[in-house]
């Protein structure tokens, strides 16, 4: 869940649009298969700090019915904002209360429950209209966002979950490039707003390459005003990062730290630039 939308006209500094949509039903199939695959013990396996595999099954119902609630059915009801309230904290608070209240219910029913629910979910991305304007995703700095962007911020955060819930039990980051291609490219969107405080010549060009069969390379450009992923490269960045993928998403993700991902960079030219661009994050944080 992000912020409701807002009038936002122009934002071709986001880039080219991406379309996820044939990728939710695979996705999906492939989440149901891991939690299906699940011994007892593994339900009770720290996924993320403070949440088991339970509890993460748990959140990524709440993220489908929200989906369906809001956005298909124009269910508006539901928690408010406390006074004062931001967003990251209000929908932090929003979705330990989820949890909180799912612990009651066995990881078969949240199976059975998520693999109805989450089809559902993927019909819908199915047939939504990419360039309409959706719900905002603040680390892209976009409010509205279009589509496009909001459904492919949806498939990475299923993706993520399904890496953390792999990665509790043991298993290694699913290597298929077709999914993690379209992930990485939608983590790069944050870049415009990783660097929105940081002051370039207009003109100056940061580059980030991310190597392996996933990977491909994004420019962005001090434009007038912001920074932007719509202008063409001009060759001659004034910053090169260089990152496998694995740290790639792990960083988007706060996996792993900057300073860490900067120690396995490959850093050339401007060095506080480079700095600058390891700051970014890809979810809500």
């Amino acid at each position: 869940m992000d912020s409701p939308p807002h009038e936002d006209p122009d934002q071709s500094w986001l880039g080219r649009p991406i379309d996820v949509r044939p990728l939710f039903a695979s996705e999906h199939t492939a989440l149901m298969a891991t939690l299906r695959g699940l011994a007892p013990a593994d339900w009770r396996k720290e996924a993320v700090p403070g949440w088991d595999v339970r509890d993460l099954a748990a959140h990524l119902l709440g993220d489908c019915h929200g989906r369906l609630g809001r956005d298909r059915d124009g269910h508006r009801a539901g928690p408010a904002f406390a006074p004062g309230e931001t967003l990251e904290a209000f929908i932090h608070r929003i979705n330990q209360e989820w949890v909180e209240a799912h612990r009651r219910v066995s990881p078969a029913a949240l199976t059975d429950t998520l693999d109805l629910i989450g089809a559902h979910v993927a019909r819908f991305f199915e047939t939504a209209d990419l360039n309409g304007p959706s719900l905002g995703v603040s680390w892209a700095g976009a409010d509205p966002a279009p589509m496009w962007l909001d459904s492919a911020r949806e498939l990475t955060e299923f993706w993520t979950h399904r890496q953390q819930i792999r990665h509790a039990i043991g298993q290694a980051t699913d290597p298929d490039p077709r999914v993690l291609s379209v992930v990485l490219d939608t983590f790069m969107r944050a870049l415009p707003h990783t660097l929105r405080d940081t002051r370039a010549p207009v003109g100056t060009q940061v580059q980030v390459r991310i190597t392996g069969p996933a990977g491909g390379a994004w420019t962005v450009t001090a434009t007038e005003g912001r920074w932007s992923l719509a202008e063409p490269d001009a060759g001659s960045p004034a910053a090169h990062v260089c990152l496998d993928s694995e740290t790639a998403w792990r960083l988007c993700t706060r996996g792993i730290e900057p300073a860490t991902a900067l120690a396995r960079a490959r850093i050339e030219g401007d060095r506080q630039l480079a700095e600058a661009v390891c700051q970014i994050v890809s979810i809500v944080y």
